[in-house]
């Protein structure tokens, strides 16, 4: 039913040291900037930062996955540690690396089947949630599939348009926590039909129209599905 992630959106509380991040240590082409928000390009995703002035704010300390191609990650790895105190984690033959944004988000390189250069697109997404299994259903209804559930932790794990991971509030990887307030857009040939799938559960509807359509997932997660 979503075909693709348009966009993922983050509060910065200042712009400047969030653009430096971004454009000058992480490489991301800045597309569009305003007086309160900065868009940047991340392979087919958007990643847009916006100071909190109003809603949709955009996620507080959301960890999140940038792809980057298998063979660039020991020259990030090298670039990145002389800044940042990284973190490791492996994934069967997969590695990431994870470190801090200035306005506390846990950032994530992972290797993946990307042509690249550089950051290529955004594979994961992780959301706080109140209920795991009412957040479940609301999203495998939107055509996620789950394919893990945690052991540990309080987590599930489900496949769409990219990775979304579902936490009761805990601490995982490198002290990531998930993101609360999220704002996220999904591309999907039917607007309509996506929230049909889900509109008995929604907390609000926001804005609906044939192009788009604009909702609050039980969490307060902000959803967009737009024609594309």
């Amino acid at each position: 039913m979503l075909t693709g992630l348009a966009w993922l959106a983050l509060e910065a509380k200042y712009l400047e040291p969030a653009r430096e991040f971004y454009e000058e240590r992480l490489g991301l082409t800045v597309r569009e900037r305003g007086a309160d928000e900065l868009a940047f390009e991340a392979g087919e995703t958007d990643l847009l930062l916006r100071r909190p002035d109003g809603f949709p704010r955009g996620g507080l300390h959301t960890h999140y996955a940038f792809s980057i191609p298998e063979s660039e990650y020991e020259d990030w790895w090298d670039r990145l540690s002389r800044e940042y105190d990284l973190e490791e984690a492996q994934f069967g033959p997969a590695r990431s690396l994870y470190l801090y944004d200035p306005d506390g988000n846990c950032v994530e390189l992972g290797q993946q089947d990307v042509a690249g250069p550089g950051i290529d697109g955004i594979f994961e997404v992780v959301l706080e949630v109140e209920d795991l299994d009412r957040a479940r259903e609301f999203y495998e209804d939107l055509g996620f599939e789950t394919v893990d559930e945690g052991n540990s932790r309080k987590r599930i794990r489900l496949h769409g348009p990219m990775a979304l991971e579902l936490w009761e509030p805990h601490l995982g990887i490198a002290d990531a926590r998930g993101g609360v307030h999220v704002d996220l857009g999904f591309e999907t040939a039917d607007p309509g039909a996506a929230l049909e799938a889900v509109r008995d559960r929604v907390r609000s509807l926001e804005r609906e129209s044939d192009e788009e359509v604009v909702v609050r997932d039980p969490d307060g997660h902000f959803l967009t599905f737009t024609e594309g």
